[in-house]
């Protein structure tokens, strides 16, 4: 049984979609990303960050939530939520996931912790801008990466699928981010993963309310 540190609004919840997709036991810890709140001592001693996600199992323990998906993927391949090592599409699949932790997750950093980027606080405004800025910059790599293609990775849903979606709940218009309709290919494969059973059940509040 794996346990999952987990905590709404968070990068958890995709790996808990991760989870019920490949259809393994898991246990769900709640925690928290606020730093001036308590978190259990167990996720601090594997991430010291005190982020989430953390995923522990009998004999291992990892956080990053690209690095868990990968490693999920490899471990289950019976899921078939991502190209084999020899298949033609593997290096798509690691350079998309690398590049939505890299690249659009650390946008988002920039609009919802500014203080992490900026020396002062009349500083946190030019580090919103730059992180808006980057938010449409490297959505729109994604969208023009994706096409017409059914899927990210072409005609075979996978993690990355997941990952995008995960990325897409995270959009706030009152944080001046780009809609997802600026980007019509990201939009047209988050609109049939949220009808997955999976996504349904862990993005209930979400569906729900978009901006709780």
């Amino acid at each position: 049984m794996y346990k999952l540190f987990y905590a709404l609004k968070t990068a958890s919840m995709g790996v808990r979609v991760m989870l019920e997709e490949i259809g393994t036991p898991y246990e769900l810890i709640d925690t928290t990303v606020a730093m001036n709140e308590p978190r259990p001592p167990e996720q601090l001693a594997i991430n010291p960050n005190g982020w989430v996600p953390v995923l522990a199992w009998e004999g291992g323990a990892m956080y990053e939530c690209a690095a868990i998906t990968m490693f999920l993927c490899d471990r289950h391949p019976e899921a078939g939520l991502a190209p084999a090592l020899d298949d033609p599409a593997r290096p798509l699949y690691l350079q998309t996931l690398v590049y939505f932790s890299n690249a659009i997750q650390n946008a988002y950093q920039l609009t919802y912790y500014p203080d992490r980027f900026a020396d002062t606080p009349a500083d946190e405004p030019s580090a919103k801008r730059r992180g808006n800025r980057r938010l449409r910059e490297t959505w729109q790599v994604i969208d023009d990466q994706i096409g017409d293609k059914e899927w990210v990775l072409g005609e075979r849903f996978s993690a990355a699928d997941i990952y995008l979606f995960m990325l897409t709940t995270w959009l706030r218009s009152a944080k001046g981010h780009p809609a997802i309709e600026a980007f019509p290919n990201v939009k047209r494969i988050a609109d049939i993963v949220v009808q997955r059973p999976s996504v349904r059940l862990v993005y209930t509040p979400w569906i729900a309310n978009p901006d709780y």
